[in-house]
């Protein structure tokens, strides 16, 4: 039988230890291509590049194992695997492994979570992948099983259109990890400070800080998933329609 394509990307930039594990996983269940930043690009949410050409470089082949890195972002990774690395949409596309968590309310700035969104707009059974470890030496080895055996599920049963999977992983011990939890987003939102400083010659520069705020600790989130060494699965679309409000708001009254 011939083997899935499985397209692989990241926001941490090719060189991350997250993205060479999760080819090394994926290099067991099908054919890989890997199409990642040249550099890290965390944080760029669903950004793409428009003012500036993209480059695409070619930095190794293998067998049924190319990779390339391109100057753009991870949603510009995707667009342009599709349409000018693969020439087709690939039957998985999955994203990461992430140094650090991309639960809660923190999908919306992700990189990694954006590339998988794209995936799924572009009809890509998709899934982002995060480890709750940000350090560089993190060992990701602990979930490989339940990285490959999340993968094997899509591949075999598909993903409905307009939705991907949005996979954390708390960072414990193989022995330690409880199962998969499916869940939902939890709601929570950064307490964001801005750090005023100034350069040697006396211009006023700012860090971006915060405090990460949780507002419940229902067991039907991914925040407490993950507290409770689960492993969080919220499947997340990008249709962003309060379909709830839709018909209150038909009642206002527009006077125009």
């Amino acid at each position: 039988m011939q083997k899935p394509v499985i397209l692989v990307t990241n926001d941490d930039g090719v060189m991350a230890p997250g993205i060479r594990n999760l080819v090394h996983f994926m290099l067991e269940l099908g054919e890989v291509v890997v199409v990642a930043p040249d550099r890290p690009q965390s944080g760029m949410g669903h950004a793409v590049t428009l003012e500036k050409p993209l480059r695409l470089e070619k930095i190794s082949v293998d067998g049924d194992h190319m990779e390339f890195s391109c100057s753009g972002t991870p949603v510009d990774c995707v667009k342009i695997a599709v349409n000018k690395v693969l020439h087709r949409k690939p039957d998985l596309l999955v994203s990461g492994i992430n140094h650090g968590s991309n639960s809660s309310i923190n999908v919306i700035y992700s990189g990694t979570m954006s590339a998988t969104i794209e995936g799924a707009m572009e009809g890509i059974p998709s899934i982002g992948f995060s480890l709750l470890d940000y350090r560089f030496d993190a060992d990701f080895l602990p979930a490989k099983k339940f990285i490959q055996e999340i993968a094997r599920n899509v591949l075999k049963n598909g993903l409905p259109s307009g939705i991907c999977l949005n996979v954390n992983i708390p960072a414990v011990p193989e022995d330690q990890i409880r199962g998969v939890r499916v869940c939902r987003q939890a709601h929570a939102n950064w307490d964001e400070e801005f750090d005023h400083r100034k350069d040697p010659r006396g211009r006023d520069y700012f860090w971006l800080t915060g405090r990460f705020e949780l507002h419940e600790n229902s067991n039907e989130t991914d925040e407490w998933a993950l507290a409770t060494n689960y492993i969080s699965l919220v499947p997340t679309q990008f249709d962003f329609t309060a379909h709830q409000i839709i018909p209150e708001i038909k009642n206002w009254k527009f006077d125009v």
